[in-house]
Order: structure tokens, then sequence, then C-alpha cells
């Protein structure tokens, strides 16, 4: 962070209820080279299809440019190309991919956004956030419900949060903190922009661009505004029992030990919702009973689970016949998982055996990255297995003449062996 950006920060801290009305001078030149430095160098192209490293070519002239646009007010962002992303459900999910150009300068913007909402942002706050991830939300759960304070659980998902941000109302809660004009405008051009897809050209009126630089941040203050202040200032202090909430970009649930309040906030939340376009997905979103389980039911597990962050969760007995939370890989996160390996030696079968080796190794490497956590053996064990099986499979169909057998296969993998299922990351204690 600059010196000036650090400012900036400072005075947000100590004076929570301050405006600002001098940040657009913090868009300089060398503010846009950290944000072409962060940008990823093999990161897809807008629709003007110019590159990272194209870019990079005579970029301090380039950069001054862009500056010098936006300072006269020239800058123009440009349409974003939409690509459509396979779900786990069948469906797609909408992303927007903008010119490199346009991914600088809402870089640069989140830069001072940051500097003053990360002093705003509350606790409950997980997603897309400076030292704060997915793994956070989970282990903030965890110390609530091992506490024996989470008996009733309101799991809730918002639908289409991205596509459904009404922009006036974004730009009013913006104005609580920043009422610089120039700023503003830069943010108001890269909320509304024409999408391209295929030839299709549109101006949406509502919602966020899934996808860009900005949006992640521009969610997160929204529902700052939204959820997490009204939970923390009007919510929590009327319930006769502790609560919590846990909020990773716009996945959350919120948290009881009562059932009264629980559904009592049941009854509001969805009002709460509306009040600014946003809708819940009924299908997705119920309340329930998550209390830590005082007798033993069949299988040693408790009764009620739920889905949080691609992982399950529910009550398990400990070899000692204690009740902890359990934390397992979500089904159908894991078949996919599986799937897209199976997929990838099928297509890659033909290629050298350390260079597929190499890529099968990079691909569980990074699932364990995410999924590694402790009392999630089993599932990254399950994981392993159907890999190798996969793997036997495809490397038997290069030829018709193959005599890879179990044996051989087994002395392949001796010489190049596949990951062994560790623990990354822990979300409770030992």
């Amino acid at each position: 962070m600059s010196r000036e950006l650090l400012k900036v920060a400072e005075r947000a801290k100590r004076e929570p209820e301050a405006q600002f009305n001098a940040l657009a001078h913090l868009l300089d030149v060398a503010a846009l080279e950290r944000a072409y430095r962060r940008l990823r160098k093999d990161a897809a192209v807008g629709v003007d299809g110019v590159t990272h490293e194209q870019y990079g070519q005579n970029l301090g002239e380039k950069l001054q440019d862009l500056h010098e646009r936006m300072k006269s007010m020239r800058y123009r962002h440009q349409p974003i190309r939409r690509v459509d992303i396979p779900k786990e459900n069948g469906t797609t999910r909408q992303i927007g991919v903008a010119a490199l150009e346009d991914k600088i300068v809402q870089g640069a913007i989140r830069e001072v956004l940051e500097a003053i909402y990360e002093q705003d942002f509350l606790p409950c706050s997980h997603g897309f956030r400076p030292r704060r991830g997915a793994h956070d939300a989970l282990r903030a759960f965890v110390a609530a419900a091992g506490a024996g304070k989470v008996n009733w659980v309101l799991e809730a998902d918002v639908q289409s949060f991205f596509d459904s941000v009404v922009r006036t109302a974004l730009m009013e809660i913006l104005q609580q903190r920043v009422v610089d004009g120039s700023m503003l405008r830069l943010i108001s051009k890269c909320l509304h922009v024409g999408v391209l897809s295929g030839a299709e050209y549109s101006e949406p009126e509502v919602g966020t661009t899934q996808g860009s630089a900005l949006s992640p941040l521009l969610g997160n203050i929204y529902l700052h505004h939204v959820l997490d202040l009204w939970f923390e200032r009007e919510v929590r202090p009327r319930l006769g029992g502790s609560a919590l909430l846990v909020r990773y970009a716009d996945d959350f649930v919120m948290c009881f030990e009562r059932e009264d309040d629980a559904r009592r906030v049941e009854a509001v939340l969805a009002q709460r919702l509306e009040r600014y376009g946003l809708k819940l997905n009924l299908q997705k979103t119920r309340l329930l009973e998550f209390r830590r389980p005082l007798k033993i039911h069949g299988g040693g597990k408790g009764l009620a689970t739920f889905d949080f962050l691609g992982f399950t969760l529910y009550w398990q007995q400990t070899r000692k016949g204690r009740w902890r939370l359990g934390c397992k890989t979500r089904s159908a996160r894991l078949t996919r998982a599986i799937q897209a390996l199976e997929d990838w030696c099928r297509t890659y079968r033909h290629r050298p055996i350390q260079e597929q080796h190499d890529a099968i190794r990079r691909r569980i490497q990074g699932h364990f990255q995410y999924f590694g956590v402790n009392g999630n053996q089993l599932q990254m064990r399950k994981l392993i297995a159907e890999v190798r099986r996969s793997w036997l499979k495809w490397l038997r169909r290069r030829s018709q003449r193959s005599r890879l057998n179990w044996e051989r296969f087994q002395q392949l993998l001796k010489r190049f062996p596949l990951p062994t299922p560790r623990v990354v990351v822990q979300i409770w204690g030992k």
C-alpha cells in the first residue's frame, strides 16, 4: 500500500463516518502499473483481444495515455465479453471478461476502495478480502458450533446476486463514504457497461458483471450494508439468545441458539433483501435444527447436515464417544472433480507418461489445497482411488496391443506416485 493509501486507510479507521472527497488523484500512473502487475499473465482476453504481454510492450507510454484519458474524462469502458461457465447442476454461470485496459482501471479503483472499506467491513465477512478466505468462514462456524452456540442454522441462498444488484442503491451506499465526483463517475462507467455475447450486444440496467476485478468488492460493500450491518445493529440486539452470521461473498449462514429467534429472522430476511432488489432462492433456503446430539444415533452421526462453501457439515462421534463437527467434501463437488480428472485422462492419454503425471499431480494438489481439511481424509482417499482407476483405464486404451495390467501399473505408480491425501488446513484444533 502506498503512503497516500495508508493515510486514507488510517483516516477511514479513525473516522467511521468520514466522507472522502479527494480520491481520484490516487489513480496515478503508479497505481495503474500496480494494477497491471497484479493481473494474471494467462488471463482470458476481452473484446479487443489484447493480451497481458502485448499491453506490456511500451507499458509506460500506454499507462501515461490511459491516465491522461482518465483525467480528462475521455476514458471509455469497452464492452464486456460474456462467457458461459458450466455449473454442477447442469446450468451455466455467465462470466464477464473485460478488456485488459479496463481490468487495469478496475484494479486501481479497487485498491482505493479497499483502503476505505476494509476498515468498515465486519468480522463476519470472509469472501474476497485480503488475508481472508473460505477456510476462515468455516473456522468461524466450527468455533461457534463447538462452543454450543449453534442449535439452529438458517441456510440461505441469494438468487443470481451479482445480476440483481440495484446500481442506484449501490451508488447511494458508496456515497455515504465516497463523495469524490471523479471517482464515482469512473465506478459508474465500470457498472454501466455493454455486454457482448457472441454477436449479440446488450446493456443491462441492473447488476455488476460477475468475473470483473471490481465486482467482488462492490458486492461486499452492498451486502455489508444490506446484510451485515442490519444483522449486527438491528437483528442481534432484539434476540433472546446468541446469534452469528457467517458470510463468504453472497453465500451465508445464520446461526442461532434459540429456535424462536431463528424463526423470527427467517420471517423477515426475504423482506430485507427484497428492499434492495435481492431474492432468496427458496429451493436452497431452509431452517434446520443443528444442535449437538445428546444421544447416539445410528452410525455415530448426527441427524442434520447442510452444505456450505463446497463442504458438507455434520455432527460425528469421535473414538472417545464425544461429538464434534465433521466436515467433508460435498458429494457433488467430489463427483465433479473425479469427472474432470477422468475427462483429462481420456483426452490426453497419448501424451508422454511424465507429462500426464505432472498434470494429474498438479490437479490433485490443487484440489487438496482447498479440500484438505482435517476430518476429510476419507473423501480425499476416494479421489485418489478414482483417479488411479481412470488413469489405468485410459492408459490401457492407448493401444489395442497394450499389455498394461495391474501389476505393471503398480510399478508405474512407484516411478510416478500420485499425491498422498494430507491435511493442508486445520479448521479445528487437534
